[in-house]
């Protein structure tokens, strides 16, 4: 993979297309795992940054899902 993205780059996809990176990413996490399992893993660090694009790529699509909700929920749940 490439340098990890921004989570602004993520807001500017489609949901559709944050399910494809997450997709793209999760298999090449489990690559990496793969790798480390069997010694063959030239930069542990890229384990690091695949987890984080994940993180960050659910926070992307929990923030539009929460987004999509109606505001009057917020108000009934902090009484």
């Amino acid at each position: 993979m490439a340098k990890a993205a921004k989570a602004t780059e993520y807001r500017g996809m489609s949901e559709e297309q944050l399910n494809l990176t997450l997709r793209d990413i999760e298999k090449h996490l489990f690559q990496l795992r793969f790798q480390s399992a069997t010694d063959r893993l030239e930069t542990p660090s890229e384990i690091r940054k695949a987890r984080r694009d994940i993180a960050r790529i659910k926070t992307v699509q929990r923030e539009k899902e929460l987004a999509k909700q109606p505001k009057a929920v917020e108000g009934a749940t902090n009484g």
